[in-house]
């Protein structure tokens, strides 16, 4: 299959004509960045604020030619604005975040949750994947939305190569391996390619990730939100209904300080917190057995305690844990009968069993309306 090239996207938009502006949009110098990668195209338009919602059917336009162009697989077009000297965005110290308003994101998903952590470096992606897993080995129809856009990890954890294709020619269908469905901007753009984007550019694609993808009807969606209370938290609070939100952390205070910021970000937005994972909570030595608590134990259980939260479990620090994510197969599929697979199956019943709770409660407390 002949490869689509920059140079080639470029010409096909000379004939995209921006109809207030009158002249085409590489004139224009809309085009503020674009990914070529096996026949997967993303790229951004940039607009002012102002003509940002009327300019929707220009955005839908330059999407639906490039797919055409020969060797295109899938388009995703998105657009920015940044406006100058205005009041910065809605944030979670807001005194009310803004809501998700209707079912237009995701309607087939029972269950979306987030693995969320306040600092970076303890392990959120490889328990995201795991936890996917675990719930897929527990009879769940399982999705796996990877949320960082800047430092996306799912494909290595996964062992996935190539990218996403499309069934219907209209939206990208997700990848499926070990039973769960997924998507990460790592599947259209290289390995080792930086993703330089300003925050709108973020929240556009994971809306895309969300909207123009085949996901199907699933059980729960696990989404691997980045660290930290930044634009991408805010953005799933405000599109969806999270149904709640698991948050990740080591033993030692430094992480737990940070873990707290994400445990009150949550709660602050009105997202039920299901709970804290200890993560490399201790090290048993292969050789002699030894344990060697590295950053010390059961942080995160009193604080969990001191919290008014659930405690999930905790998982060691082990060579096989990171062994099998590096080379793609996940601890839960590469030994499912193992101690660790088995800590992570128990984790993610008590997520689940709460998640149930939840969206009974919400179901019971919807209005009926009988006809007489």
């Amino acid at each position: 299959m002949t490869q689509v090239t920059e140079q080639q996207i470029i010409d096909a938009l000379r004939c995209v004509v921006d109809r207030e502006r009158k002249n085409d949009i590489i004139s224009l110098g809309m085009i503020e960045g674009m990914q070529v990668k096996d026949g997967h195209v993303a790229l951004t338009l940039g607009v002012e604020p102002e003509r940002g919602p009327r300019l929707e059917p220009l955005r839908k336009e330059v999407e639906t030619l490039v797919h055409k162009l020969p060797g295109v697989i899938s388009a995703s077009v998105v657009l920015t604005a940044e406006k100058r000297g205005t009041a910065p965005a809605p944030s979670a110290h807001s005194a009310q975040a803004p809501r998700p308003q209707g079912g237009e994101l995701l309607p087939d998903v029972k269950a979306i949750i987030a693995v969320a952590s306040g600092k970076g470096g303890v392990g959120k992606s490889t328990t995201s994947v795991n936890l996917a897993l675990a719930l897929a080995t527990l009879g769940h129809e399982t999705g796996l939305l990877d949320a960082d856009i800047y430092g996306p990890s799912t494909r290595r954890l996964l062992g996935i190569s190539g990218g996403p294709r499309s069934s219907d020619g209209i939206k990208l269908d997700p990848i499926s391996k070990y039973g769960i469905k997924s998507m990460s901007m790592a599947y259209l753009v290289e390995e080792e390619t930086p993703i330089v984007w300003r925050g709108p550019m973020v929240q556009s694609a994971l809306e895309q990730m969300m909207r123009d993808i085949n996901w199907g009807k699933l059980d729960i969606l696990v989404v691997d939100m980045p660290p930290g209370t930044g634009d991408t938290q805010l953005t799933m609070v405000q599109k969806v209904p999270l149904a709640g939100a698991v948050i990740v952390s080591t033993p030692q205070d430094i992480a737990l300080i940070d873990a707290r910021k994400g445990l009150n970000m949550f709660r602050k937005v009105e997202v039920p917190v299901l709970g804290l994972i200890e993560n490399m909570s201790y090290f048993n030595c292969p050789s002699c057995g030894h344990r060697t608590e590295i950053f010390g134990h059961g942080g995160a259980r009193r604080e969990a305690e001191k919290l008014g939260m659930d405690f999930l479990g905790e998982i060691p620090l082990d060579t096989v844990i990171r062994q099998t994510s590096d080379d793609g197969h996940p601890i839960v599929a590469a030994d499912p009968e193992g101690e660790h697979a088995r800590a992570y199956l128990a984790i993610a019943a008590k997520v689940w069993k709460t998640v149930e709770q939840n969206l009974q409660m919400r179901a019971a407390s919807a209005p009926r309306i009988v006809i007489q």
